[in-house]
């Protein structure tokens, strides 16, 4: 099998969004500014300056040089990395911020972009990036996978991938798919540009509930905010509780309630989990809104080191790979059947359209010319990479693609869950 090892890019770019976007029916957009970093993957070699400045290209080039330090400490040695953990060849990097939100210890701010910068220690607290502020569901999964560690809350998917390439986070959890509202595209985007590899997953129930100040009414509510899908989610309790409030989609549930706190909103409600409102002093005006029952989502665990697959526990593994277009229409068949063939369960399956060539153009000097979309696959199957029958299986699967990528093998969660809610949602 044929194997690249892609030079490693980091391009950073800042983009300031309107504040307010208006949208049909009862949605509209009330977030302010947002950041996202873009990274890539290229072919060409790079020149390493020494030092690390200020400017934008003292920064990039900065990344570049925590990213080769990464694959020499890979390459330079023989023993195997185990659950994330290098051989001590490369140096971890972050002291703890303590800050303080609102005046009361704890509650820190999330990661920006500008916050991505090399530090001189790390600590022996595990140390887990997630997308939001301290009570998102994010902040739960966290702490289900890694309990005991330090949540290090990030404003962007972009900025989590970052921090732990950057070596200022151990671990990233990240939410993948919801049963209600499906794949959450923009982390699979994100797995396929960045090096970070799949190492667990674990599944949160997401129980809702209608926050607000305290002493503040239902029928005083004139706008409820959340996240699109917590707002889809809820849908039908939102009719009936609140059914004159206009419905303000925001970029996270609990920032959604601390926006609420922040600003001493008496006509707005949000919809979070219950240690937002304990977080961010605010009452529950109505526990377990959600209109399924049944709705829990799935999180991935992030390190920069994949772990050693095994045999002794259901293993799941997860790849991506594009298709090569001589082979014809009847690719993808042959690549599911070198699964179907071996007795390998598919999960989950997701298409998204090429990065480097999303549309291919086609044509005949009689017949004219078309336009075929191009398109990348997400599979997740049942079976570690340790097994002859997973390992025989990608072999087969190479042949009919241009390219083919591991995202990682990783322990299933088994663990059973509930619709009750627990402390830590």
């Amino acid at each position: 099998m044929q194997t690249i090892s892609p030079a490693f890019s980091c391009d950073l770019k800042s983009v300031i969004q309107p504040n307010l976007t208006a949208k049909k029916a009862r949605y509209s957009h009330v977030n302010g500014k947002r950041v996202s970093v873009r990274c890539s993957y290229r072919s060409e070699s790079f020149s390493f300056p020494n030092g690390v400045g200020s400017s934008r290209a003292d920064w990039q080039s900065s990344c570049a040089i925590l990213a080769s330090k990464v694959v020499s400490a890979e390459n330079s040695s023989s023993v195997a990395v185990v659950n994330g953990h290098s051989n001590g060849s490369v140096d971890l990097s972050l002291v703890p911020s303590k800050s303080q939100h609102n005046g009361k210890p704890g509650l820190i701010q999330p990661l920006t972009i500008t916050d991505l910068s090399p530090a001189p220690s790390h600590g022996s607290t595990l140390r887990v990036a997630y997308q939001g502020v301290p009570g998102a569901y994010s902040e739960a999964a966290a702490g289900k996978a890694y309990p005991n560690s330090e949540a290090i809350p990030c404003d962007q998917f972009d900025v989590a991938f970052q921090a732990v390439e950057l070596w200022i986070a151990d671990r990233a959890v990240l939410p993948v798919e919801n049963s209600l509202g499906g794949s959450i595209h923009r982390n699979y985007d994100l797995l396929l540009r960045h090096r970070l590899h799949i190492v667990g997953e674990v599944q949160i129930p997401v129980h809702h509930c209608l926050l607000a100040l305290p002493g503040v009414r239902t029928d005083c509510i004139t706008r409820v905010i959340s996240h699109p899908q917590a707002l889809a989610q809820t849908e039908g309790s939102l009719n009936k509780l609140t059914p004159k409030a206009a419905i303000e989609a925001f970029h996270d549930t609990a920032a959604a309630a601390e926006y609420i706190a922040a600003n001493n909103l008496h006509d707005t409600a949000a919809v979070a989990s219950a240690r937002a409102a304990e977080l961010y002093g605010l009452q529950i005006l109505a526990d377990g809104i959600q209109d399924d029952a049944g709705n829990v989502t799935r999180f991935l665990m992030l390190a920069r080191d994949p772990i050693i697959p095994r045999t002794d526990r259901p293993f799941k593994t997860s790849i991506v790979f594009a298709a090569q277009e001589h082979k014809g229409t009847s690719v993808l068949f042959k690549v599911l059947s070198a699964f179907a063939f071996r007795n390998i369960s598919l999960t989950k399956i997701e298409s998204r359209p090429h990065q480097n060539c999303p549309v291919r153009v086609v044509g005949d000097e009689n017949v004219g010319t078309s336009k075929h979309f191009e398109y990348t696959f997400y599979v997740d199957f049942e079976a570690s990479m340790a097994e002859a029958r997973a390992q025989n299986a990608l072999a087969e699967v190479q042949e009919y693609t241009s390219f083919l990528r591991v995202l990682g093998s990783y322990p299933m969660d088994m663990t059973p869950w509930s619709t009750l809610p627990s402390e830590d949602v």
